[in-house]
């Protein structure tokens, strides 16, 4: 039997502390979020070679960006699908606004909204218009597991209620409740402290984006 491996939760709460501190530059990041919801996410021609070759960079940039975006943006599935789509060129900004109702499914606790940003930004790279075309829905299929695999070895699960309690805050806020849950999350520094999920999200649909650009040029 496979063990599972124990997320580091030393150093995830260590980053949460660190993210509790807000964004360095909060007028900076509103002002950009403004002009991509105005002029859309601008197109890009990759080049393979250049994106492997400062694979590191681009990492670490899009978790910065994912977490800044949440920390302003309020939107854990927004931001993390809108650090990758943004680094890659990809969709439209009404992509993601179709993800407004994805924090915790609805604030509903279930599913993290940093999972269903990523898996839309994988969608957006490995999808495909043609809807007969199955082979590319099965190879997306494979990629989106792996990411739901690297999420659940990161945090040790995808379930917002338990990322509160487990990781972030060491209890569930219940966001929706606008009279108490809301007032208590905001209190608790929520918006900033929860830029991590899709920091880890981002990061890791970006890192797959690219692992399959180092696997089609070869060795």
């Amino acid at each position: 039997m496979v063990e599972r491996a124990t997320p580091d939760y030393e150093a995830l709460k260590a980053r949460v502390r660190e993210l509790a501190k807000g964004p360095a530059d909060r007028a900076a990041i509103e002002a950009k979020l403004r002009k991509l919801s105005q002029d859309g996410i601008p197109k890009k021609v990759l080049t393979p070679d250049e994106i492997i070759a400062h694979k590191e960079e681009i990492l670490e940039r899009v978790q910065r960006r994912a977490e800044e975006y949440e920390q302003v943006s309020q939107s854990c599935a927004k931001s993390a699908a809108l650090a990758v789509m943004e680094e890659f060129g990809l969709g439209n900004i009404e992509i993601i606004t179709a993800l407004s109702a994805f924090p915790g499914i609805a604030l509903t606790g279930e599913t993290c909204g940093a999972v269903s940003g990523g898996l839309i930004a994988l969608s957006s790279y490995f999808g495909r218009d043609d809807l007969l075309d199955f082979a590319a829905n099965a190879r997306l299929y494979g990629k989106s597991r792996k990411f739901i695999s690297l999420f659940g070895k990161e945090i040790d699960t995808t379930k917002c209620h338990d990322i509160h309690k487990d990781v972030v805050f060491g209890r569930y806020y219940d966001v929706s409740d606008a009279k108490e849950g809301y007032p208590a999350f905001v209190k608790d520094k929520g918006f900033e402290k929860c830029a991590l999920p899709p920091g880890i999200g981002a990061r890791l649909a970006a890192q797959i984006i690219i692992e399959d650009m180092e696997k089609a040029k070869g060795p």
